[in-house]
């Protein structure tokens, strides 16, 4: 596989952007931290996130746990757990700095399955706005929703109150 492969990239503005983010780049025979390189592809937000991640077990290169000083090289396929969905990419290109959006795909090759729908994805129990303060019998309804989805770690010890009466 070519590491640069300019041919793919139509647009001129972002075949620029992506020649100035692998000359700010590691030199040939250096590598990037994968906490720092899933940050600048924009796989996660921020970089602390990004050592969070894998010190918490959900970054995976070439199938191992990773440590957030890990490596990592072009060819090697990384698997992380991010937001309750698995994005699975081939490294493309190596970057130190963050970039753009259209800049960032370029540097990937997306193997993740397709994300959920969002139908599946809402939250359980969100009520309209200005519907007023909930009976006794929608609080239950609501309570029976979050635990069918697993949810019934949020409402505490289950009185349904602060504290205060």
């Amino acid at each position: 596989m070519d590491a640069a492969a300019p041919q793919e990239i139509t647009d001129p503005k972002i075949a620029a952007a992506v020649a100035a983010a692998e000359a700010a780049g590691p030199g040939p025979g250096e590598s990037v931290r994968i906490d720092s390189w899933i940050w600048a592809v924009r796989l996660i937000k921020t970089r602390s996130l990004g050592a969070t991640a894998c010190r918490g077990g959900h970054v995976r290169v070439n199938g191992e746990r990773v440590k957030p000083a890990y490596n990592v090289r072009v060819g090697d396929e990384v698997r992380l757990r991010h937001e309750g969905r698995e994005r699975v990419v081939v490294v493309k290109r190596l970057i130190r700095k963050r970039v753009g959006a259209p800049v960032a795909v370029q540097c990937y090759i997306d193997n993740s399955p397709p994300p959920p729908p969002r139908e599946a994805v809402a939250p359980a129990g969100i009520r309209d706005r200005g519907a007023g303060r909930p009976t006794k019998r929608d609080r239950r309804e609501l309570e029976r929703l979050r635990v069918l989805r697993g949810l019934s770690g949020m409402g505490g010890s289950g009185t349904g109150g602060s504290g205060r009466r």
